[in-house]
């Protein structure tokens, strides 16, 4: 694209309702926030258990910055890598139960390394349809040839596992799709990678933290952890409150990233009292049973409180609850009259979801309360009756 085409472009975009827009958040994450100097009560963070602003974890990084400073300075295979670093991989792969754990900065750069160490040309990468960008961007990048299978369509894929000539084969899936809030079949899953002999990397980044009885995310659903096969991502700025990810499985596997994952090597290491943090969010995530017992107690409200309008709920047992409304206009016509009432809702467009898709994704957290979900039930009632 050239600069005198952006203007007509981005006029474009506003022609489809599909122009974006940052607004500027005051003050700590939470499920009452203040943006661009309005107050709202909130529906729209991955903060599924309130943890972004907890005073442990703020505690947890006063005292790593006193100690060591702020930044890390270098690479983690120069002198990057901190005590910190180390001590939070060892509390990570303890934590989902498998050999060993890498940190990356993002989500999204673990992708972005994890597949291009593990793939080439060679190989070939089956992904669903609904699953998250990087993942998408992470096949394109590792230059094997991607196929994509119809959401959650087993039988589709092991067509496509069985005829493939590949001399590597990877399965990928978000664990809970972020748009739709369903969970992938794991168990079907590892079945087909066995089957036929294919990695399977599960991206739980909305899962770790909220599924499971301690909060260990999408392997708690799983009957073998034990499977070399088995690659394991979640990100720490979604349920952990804090910011980047790991990559877990064989001690074999985090070695050859370690040596091989781009994105890990050429790239300065984060803060590591960010991992002091996720530390002590770690902490919270397995004690605080009683965050994710509030979560069920929530969804199931809404669910409730939402029953008989015009734009249905999509199925989904998790915090992301996506109301499916259609249009793009009608979507951020929604979510204007809610923002009018100080309800926070973000309308989902395309290439977020597929045209004619359109929603609102509720979001919910531990930190709100029953009335909080009382309110936007009755907010989006009352526009219904008025449509």
């Amino acid at each position: 694209m050239t600069p005198d085409q952006l203007a007509p472009a981005l006029a474009e975009l506003d022609t489809h309702s599909l122009r974006r827009v940052r607004r500027v958040l005051d003050g700590p994450q939470g499920v009452r926030v203040t943006l661009d100097g309005t107050s709202y009560l909130s529906f729209s963070s991955n903060d599924y258990l309130g943890l972004a602003n907890h005073p442990a974890l703020a505690e947890a990084v006063r005292k790593a910055v006193a100690n060591i400073g702020v930044g890390a300075g270098a690479a983690h295979l120069l002198t990057g890598h901190h005590r910190l670093h180390h001590s939070l991989e060892n509390e990570l792969a303890k934590f989902v139960g498998l050999p060993a754990a890498l940190l990356f900065s993002t989500g999204y750069m673990a992708s972005l390394g994890v597949l291009p160490a593990l793939l080439n040309r060679h190989g070939e990468v089956f992904e669903d349809k609904l699953n998250h960008a990087s993942l998408v961007d992470a096949a394109v990048l590792s230059r094997a040839k991607l196929t994509r299978y119809p959401h959650a369509d087993m039988a589709m894929l092991e067509q496509r596992l069985a005829s493939s000539t590949a001399k590597v084969k990877l399965i990928a899936t978000d664990t809970v799709f972020s748009m739709d809030g369903d969970l992938a079949p794991l168990a079907e899953l590892q079945a087909l990678a066995r089957r036929y002999d294919a990695w399977l990397y599960l991206d739980d980044a909305h899962g770790f933290g909220v599924l499971g009885k301690h909060g260990q995310g999408a392997l708690a659903l799983l009957d073998d952890r034990n499977d070399p096969r088995l690659i394991y991502l979640a990100t720490l700025g979604k349920a952990a409150g804090v910011a980047g990810a790991f990559v877990a499985g064989s001690a074999e596997l985090i070695e050859w990233l370690v040596n091989k994952a781009r994105t890990y090597v050429f790239t300065t290491a984060q803060p590591p009292m960010l991992a002091a943090a996720v530390s002590a969010s770690l902490r919270l995530i397995a004690a605080d049973g009683w965050r994710r017992a509030h979560l069920l107690e929530l969804i199931e409200r809404l669910k409730s409180g939402l029953a008989g309008l015009p734009w249905p709920l999509m199925p989904s047992a998790t915090p992301i609850q996506p109301v499916l409304v259609g249009g793009n206009a009608e979507a951020l016509r929604l979510a204007e009259a809610l923002r009018a009432q100080g309800i926070l809702l973000p309308a989902i467009r395309p290439p977020t979801v597929p045209p004619g898709e359109a929603r609102l994704r509720i979001s919910l957290s531990a930190a709100h309360s029953q009335t909080d979900v009382d309110t936007l039930c009755a907010a989006l009632h009352a526009l219904a009756r008025h449509d």
